[in-house]
């Protein structure tokens, strides 16, 4: 799971001579908003203002700046740093995708009737891209990402771009904004897809129209920790999900429900919140933003899927690569109690990739793991085995990896 970019304040120089020197402000897009379409519709309710662009930006555009921006790569942090392109897509009447294009990355506009504004029709991904020490671009595991939306958007009574348009759109952004993807080993292109219910409604409804948008960001550490532990509370009074509810499919609303909690949490010193189930109130299920694990010997154990816990595309990988490297690991209900007694706890998630917990806080009790600065010694394992893989540092024995040209 991720959580949304917040807004970063960091400042970068132009790479551009005539601007050399000049600061610019990454609070706001720095290019005009641009409708999307070749002339202004009553009918839409998804466009960009002011149109500039009448036809699909070409693949020209990834090398007109090809140069990587100047930028604090150092101090990168998690959160938003306007770009220069993003991706739309339109769905027909019929729910049929088609005549994705890039344009000018900028504010959209929409309909106060759009039902992603007023029912929460909307989904989105959160995928990365890494430059390798050699200069090319890596994509990770792509296709799962556009499988998880087509699940997600049945759930949510919504048509999705298929497998290979997702993709196909990813490659064309990341392309488009090559210069603003990290130089090796200083962080990554968080890539943020988009399916929303951009058309007019008003009685409780399908959207009449969807839209399909992904815009880019660099970024670094999701956790001001970095690998570092964080500290967890779990909550007992709030629930993220329920059975036969959204919390198994990445919608826009089961963001939204986790912030009162979370906020309580950071304001008494704690990085996130975990969760447990909503009937018996003692089985884990995520961290506001990650799926859960917890290590006790040779064992790693996780909540299983069924329903109420996002299926993370990290999780899946860290199962496949902890069994390849000797683990037992286990699907199924893990108990609080398990939690307060494990050798070892950490999460997962396409923003964190592995973050180690250090200590869990239940009920006014906290309970600390040692290992090595307070990172467990699977976790270091299991991190460095996925991250050298996805920055093509490791050979890629799984096939996860996409490369661009």
């Amino acid at each position: 799971m991720e959580c949304g970019l917040r807004p970063n304040r960091a400042l970068l120089l132009s790479s551009t001579p005539a601007a050399a020197g000049r600061r610019r402000r990454l609070l706001f897009p720095a290019t005009p908003s641009l409708k999307i379409g070749n002339q202004a519709r009553q009918s839409s309710s998804f466009s960009l203002n002011k149109l500039r662009c009448n036809a699909s930006i070409t693949s020209t555009t990834s090398t007109e700046k090809s140069e990587i921006v100047e930028l604090d790569w150092d101090n990168l942090g998690f959160g938003l740093i306007p770009t220069d392109y993003m991706y739309v897509m339109k769905s027909s009447s019929d729910g049929i995708f088609s005549n994705g294009k890039l344009v000018k990355y900028g504010n959209i506009e929409m309909s106060p009737s759009a039902g992603v504004l007023n029912y929460g029709q909307g989904l989105f991904e959160g995928v990365k891209a890494y430059r390798k020490p050699d200069g090319s671009i890596l994509l990770f595991r792509p296709k799962e990402n556009a499988k998880r939306m087509i699940s997600g958007a049945s759930r949510m009574c919504m048509p999705a771009p298929a497998v290979e348009q997702f993709v196909d759109g990813l490659k064309q952004t990341v392309l488009a904004n090559k210069r603003w993807i990290p130089p090796a080993g200083k962080g990554s292109l968080y890539i943020r897809p988009l399916l929303i219910g951009s058309g007019p409604v008003l009685g409780l409804a399908p959207s009449p129209e969807y839209t399909f948008l992904i815009f880019v960001s660099p970024v670094g550490n999701y956790f001001k920790e970095g690998l570092s532990p964080i500290n967890l509370i779990v909550e007992n009074e709030y629930h993220r999900a329920a059975p036969g509810g959204t919390g198994g499919v990445k919608t826009i609303g089961n963001y939204a429900s986790v912030l009162k909690a979370q906020k309580i949490a950071k304001e008494k010193g704690y990085s996130d919140v975990l969760y447990l189930d909503s009937v018996y109130n003692k089985y884990l299920e995520e961290v506001s933003s990650c799926n859960i694990f917890v290590v006790k010997g040779n064992v790693i154990s996780t909540p299983e899927i069924k329903g109420t816990i996002l299926p993370g595309i990290t999780r899946k990988s860290i199962i496949d690569v902890a069994k390849t490297q000797g683990f037992k690991v286990e699907e199924r209900d893990v108990s609080v109690d398990e939690l307060l007694d494990a050798d070892e706890v950490f999460c997962t998630g396409t923003a964190v990739v592995v973050s180690p917990v250090g200590s869990i806080t239940y009920l006014g009790k906290r309970v600390e793991y040692s290992g090595k600065k307070g990172v467990g010694a699977v976790s270091q394992q299991l991190y460095t085995t996925l991250t050298s893989m996805q920055m093509g540092l490791a050979e890629d024995k799984m096939g996860w990896t996409v490369q661009l040209d």
